[in-house]
């Protein structure tokens, strides 16, 4: 058997690859080093950075400003309530997202067409702040965990989304299903389920990262401190650190006075952002396949 040639690369085609390679290190390196930055940030003496440049490893390595952060036991309390919130939003959002979908996937499901516009107006319009919260407030939501759950359960994006993912799965293993005597609820758990498993983890990313972000509806809707959202409670530490000596409930006013506002700020922005980037690679391939719903007609 003969070995195939491999054909002798031009001088341009050498140029042309290395100049590619250059555009695509830079892209990375532009994409990673501003959260490289803040993570070093965090972890270098205060005065030491306000020289400024390039953070490509800490000045003056210290883990004063994490100390300072985790002494506070509201920190864990808020850390609890929004990851509660983050999985009991995610699996009921998940559950209603695709409950709601299949029906209106069915050509026999008579107005589908109405119902579809109903919650694609969802998408063009909104109540407003003031009617919102008079709304929440009447259905008794008000510093009750459930308010940050209920009011935002379904969102009609992600809806659509598997939607068009369900009208992608061949109709005849529907039917065949049905044929076998499988009812509506068996189809959808035991057929249209298993196969939308991209779909599933690209909507259950979408609103994970968007409940464990979440920031408004604790300041507005919330007040007790043991219902306290991470979020709420970081913005709360960069206000008081931007206030001189106003670190007092986190710990020691000494240890404190050596952290600047701009050291709290990113090592705040760290223990927020952390937790996501853990688990995002594990969903990434999923998350690709499902943001790309749609976007290729067969």
């Amino acid at each position: 058997m003969k070995k195939s040639k491999l054909k002798k690369r031009s001088i341009g085609d050498k140029i042309a690859d290395f100049i590619i390679g250059i555009f695509l290190g830079t892209l990375v390196f532009t994409t990673i080093y501003p959260f490289w930055h803040v993570i070093m940030y965090s972890l270098s003496d205060s005065f030491a950075s306000m020289s400024g440049g390039l953070f490509l490893y800490p000045r003056k390595f210290t883990f004063l400003a994490y100390e300072m952060l985790f002494k506070s036991r509201q920190i864990f309390i808020a850390f609890r309530n929004t990851t509660m919130k983050t999985i009991v939003g995610t699996v009921i959002s998940v559950f209603l997202t695709a409950l709601t979908a299949y029906p209106l996937s069915l050509p026999r499901f008579k107005g589908r067409g109405f119902f579809s516009m109903m919650i694609f107006f969802t998408m063009l319009f909104s109540g407003g702040i003031i009617p919102t919260y008079l709304l929440i407030k009447q259905l008794g939501l008000l510093d009750t965990f459930w308010v940050y759950v209920i009011p935002g359960a379904m969102s009609a994006y992600n809806m659509f989304i598997m939607r068009t993912y369900y009208k992608s799965i061949p109709r005849s293993l529907e039917e065949s299903a049905v044929i076998d005597g499988a009812n509506p609820f068996q189809v959808l758990y035991k057929i249209m389920l298993p196969l939308s498993t991209p779909a599933l983890a690209a909507i259950a990313m979408f609103y994970g990262v968007g409940n464990w972000n979440s920031y408004m509806d604790g300041v507005l809707y919330v007040n007790s401190q043991n219902l306290q959202l991470l979020q709420v409670y970081l913005r709360q530490l960069i206000a008081a650190a931007g206030a001189k000596g106003a670190l007092g409930d986190i710990g020691d006013l000494g240890p404190a006075s050596r952290l600047t506002e701009e050291t709290m700020k990113m090592t705040v922005i760290a223990v927020s952002v952390i937790p996501i980037l853990i688990v995002y690679p594990f969903l990434q391939k999923y998350y690709t396949k499902g943001i790309m719903i749609g976007a290729v007609k067969g």
